[in-house]
């Protein structure tokens, strides 16, 4: 099965878990809005990746843990889109939760897919304790504090703000939760899987300071400029926009290099190298998110 059909198969049994047995009917439509269609599915499909390139011995468990850090940066694009932080009207070419139903409901969205994203994974626990236990443990680890995505949000109310500190956390904690996991799922230890992640959510943060400032709303799928707006730190306002684009090169570089010895190591090398690409301003032509 491709791997997109293995996420979306996953991502579709936790909505309809979610929203079984009468539940609020506009919260249930904006957990739907919230999460389907997707964007690129990227920070699942690198976790099924290294999971496939570790044996994959475990598919189920494997795809819970997809899907759950998927539902987590769905809620955190919920979030950032709030008044209270971007006050962005659009994602993902859509209106956003809190302009398609309200800033209470947007709220209660987040929330929910937060706590939805940790209950997938404590349902496969029942199969798959001790594994399940650890993607748990990975999951909570880079969502929350010191170094998760709310930690992330949370240096943007800070007066001084190092910048590598802010990327690591405000984007790339998840992209390294995503290649922890799915080594974690197959059984292996994710400690040398670290690196590889924290090099693609470096590369992806560049890469979004570049759209934000180069490129307009209806190709971002989002409002442009809101680094600028919002007085953000970002590898643009940093390094120019020439040396962003050095800067992206680099890391990626580095993030083939950074890939432990496996059975998949060619495979995952060309999934980055596809990244690269993709992630190089003159070839985005869909929302990423």
């Amino acid at each position: 099965m491709p791997l997109s059909a293995r996420i979306e198969a996953e991502i579709d049994r936790a909505l309809a878990r979610a929203t079984r047995a009468r539940p609020p009917a506009r919260l249930a439509a904006a957990l739907h809005h919230a999460v389907k269609p997707g964007g690129a599915r990227i920070r699942p499909t690198i976790a099924l990746s290294v999971a496939m390139a570790c044996g994959d011995d475990r598919p189920a468990l494997a795809n819970a843990g997809a899907a759950a850090i998927e539902l987590i940066h769905c809620a955190s694009l919920v979030h950032d889109d709030m008044p209270c932080f971007d006050d962005a009207d659009t994602r993902r070419g859509k209106p956003s939760v809190h302009r398609a139903f309200d800033e209470p409901i947007a709220l209660l969205t987040g929330d929910s897919l937060i706590v939805l994203g940790f209950d997938i994974l404590a349902e496969a626990a029942q199969a798959e304790p001790a594994r399940a236990a650890r993607l748990m443990s990975e999951l909570a680890r880079y969502t929350g504090m010191p170094h998760g995505i709310c930690a992330g949000q949370g240096w943007e109310s800070e007066a001084e703000i190092d910048l590598a500190t802010y990327h690591r956390a405000k984007t790339g904690a998840l992209f390294t939760a995503a290649t922890r996991m799915g080594a974690a799922s197959a059984g292996q230890d994710p400690e040398q899987w670290t690196e590889l992640g924290a090099r693609i959510g470096e590369a992806f943060q560049v890469a979004d300071d570049l759209l934000d400032a180069l490129q307009p709303s209806d190709v971002t799928g989002k409002p442009a400029g809101q680094d600028a707006l919002h007085n953000r730190p970002s590898a643009v306002s940093r390094y120019g926009v020439d040396g962003a684009i050095r800067r992206l090169e680099d890391i990626l570089s580095g993030a083939i290099a950074s890939i432990p010895a496996c059975p998949g190591e060619a495979m995952l090398a060309e999934m980055v190298r596809r990244t690269a690409k993709r992630l190089t301003p003159a070839h985005h032509a869909t929302p990423a998110e």
